[in-house]
């Protein structure tokens, strides 16, 4: 077993913004970026499986964890997170990382490799789209489920939509892809806004690492229709789709999907 090292830092961001990241384990870099309005606490039920071979950096986006939570007229942006995650690399001396995102993190990944594409060596995006006009989007009834006014009935919506119900019972929680409890509300809407006003499509041919796109089959949170999309538009992408598994396909599928990540991450280098 590797000797695992942990590391809690913080850094400000190009507007001054403190950010909160956290080192795990030792070997080539692996940034791993978590979903809409969760901290680095989205990771932690699957984060050692990629420790054998990597040394894992999280970062609590602004607006959540231990990172500043500014209010910010625009509100924030996927772009602005993607600049947060290079002055975190900065930070820590990194010039090139493996890079993993899910959900809205996938959203944050495509601007990071698009826009910084020397310091990326190998990319994953899961469960995620490239947003604007091209994507498909969740339907309308999933959209009205999580703002149920009903108490309880959004969280519980959110988690369906998450796991299946065989998995939930026989992993009944806590569960850490539901949100950061401690968000003030104007976080929230930025980090919804961020997501909903995403749109990569013109940056994705400009990705240059190796890509590996991943999703669940049963993803109604994010419909798994993106992921042809994803592949098509960012050039030597690769795919695989997990048969039965919703939004939180890494947890469901840990095995396998931890697997194909460290196959492709540790595959010959370009």
């Amino acid at each position: 077993m590797p000797d695992i090292h942990h590391l809690e830092d913080t850094t400000p961001a190009a507007d001054g913004t403190t950010l909160a990241h956290q080192t795990r384990g030792t070997g080539h870099p692996l940034v791993l970026l978590a979903g809409q309005a969760n901290n680095h606490h989205w990771w932690d039920a699957v984060r050692d499986d990629f420790h054998p071979t990597h040394r894992t950096i999280t970062l609590d986006y602004r607006g959540t964890g231990a990172s500043d939570k500014p209010e910010a007229q625009e509100g924030y942006s996927t772009r602005q997170f993607a600049d947060d995650v290079i002055a975190v690399l900065d930070a820590l001396g990194i010039e090139r990382t493996d890079l993993y995102g899910t959900s809205m993190g996938g959203r944050v990944a495509q601007w990071v490799a698009a826009r910084y594409p020397d310091r990326i060596r190998r990319l994953v995006l899961g469960c995620t789209s490239p947003g604007g006009p091209h994507a498909v989007e969740r339907p309308a009834e999933v959209r009205r489920a999580l703002v149920s006014p009903e108490p309880g009935a959004a969280e519980e919506a959110l988690t369906d939509l998450m796991y299946t119900p065989a998995w939930r019972a026989a992993h009944p929680g806590p569960y850490g892809t539901l949100g950061d409890p401690g968000m003030p509300p104007h976080a929230r809407r930025g980090h919804l806004r961020a997501s909903n006003r995403h749109d990569a499509w013109d940056a994705l041919p400009h990705i240059t690492a190796p890509t590996l796109v991943l999703h669940g089959d049963q993803d109604r949170l994010t419909p798994p229709d993106n992921l042809p999309l994803l592949a098509a538009r960012i050039p030597d992408a690769t795919t695989r789709l997990f048969p039965g598994a919703r939004h939180a396909y890494f947890e469901e599928c840990r095995t396998e999907a931890g697997e194909a990540v460290l196959d492709f991450l540790n595959g010959a280098s370009r």
